[in-house]
């Protein structure tokens, strides 16, 4: 048996072992279905200014706007789920799994088959735009297929901004969806990282309240995050690669 099957072998153990899991997944897991990540070398924010992405100038300035379209168009290209996704709506098929808190935007967990109801999309979904005056929601299917034609959308109702329904940097996390994933991460028996370097706060605090309350702790990653020493299993591996492998042992248990 190689170290990979070692350790897979050990995850389907916790998790064969387990009551109620939870999976916190971040761009890592989505990286291998085409999605650039953030702040890896070569990512979005060595090719787009931060600072330009901001809720304030997203509201305050027409060119910001432009430019953000511009990035949304990009990361709205058709992405397909991965075996890593798979593998997670496996763990939900095989009624081994609690719910998954994501820090993701891109609908690739509810494509590979997770209910939607057992997604916690803490930074909201591409899926959606919101009018920032009349609240009206478009599908994201609607809005991009208008960015031939616009550089800047706006409402069709009252000509309002519209704007992705996701969390802008200095805008709060969705208050409710923040407050499900504490309150199920504190009450897991099992917290498997996926594909996040656990540096985007306050979401990287989850994994911290499941372990304040007594939880074991894999993460999946292919760089270090500041919760290594306290895992129970930390492996470092593309998660497309090494999660079949985990639900084949998990399977065979």
């Amino acid at each position: 048996m190689n170290t990979m099957d070692a350790l897979a072998g050990e995850i389907a153990e916790l998790i064969n072992g387990s009551k109620r899991i939870v999976v916190f997944t971040g761009a890592g897991i989505s990286t291998e279905s085409g999605l650039p990540d953030f702040r890896s070398p070569g990512g979005i924010w060595q090719r787009f200014d931060p600072d330009d992405f901001t809720y304030r100038k997203f509201i305050g300035s027409a060119d910001a706007r432009r430019k953000q379209w511009r990035l949304f168009r990009q990361l709205s290209l058709t992405a397909e789920p991965n075996p890593a996704h798979h593998a997670i709506a496996g763990l939900h098929r095989l009624g081994r799994l609690d719910c998954v808190i994501t820090q993701n935007i891109d609908n690739l967990h509810q494509a590979a088959g997770v209910p939607s109801d057992k997604v916690l999309e803490l930074h909201g979904s591409m899926r959606w735009m919101i009018c920032l005056s009349c609240h009206k929601r478009y599908s994201a299917g609607q809005i991009i297929a208008r960015l031939d034609e616009e550089e800047v959308p706006d409402c069709e109702c009252c000509n309002g901004i519209l704007k992705p329904d996701i969390v802008f940097f200095g805008e709060p996390l969705p208050e409710k969806t923040l407050s499900e994933a504490v309150k199920r991460a504190g009450s897991c028996d099992l917290l498997i990282v996926v594909g996040s370097t656990l540096t985007v706060y306050p979401a990287a605090y989850v994994p911290e309240y499941a372990l304040d309350a007594g939880a074991r702790l894999v993460i999946v990653n292919l760089s270090p995050t500041p919760l290594d020493k306290k895992a129970d299993v930390l492996v470092r591996a593309k998660a497309g690669e090494f999660m079949p492998q985990v639900l084949e042992k998990v399977k065979e248990d």
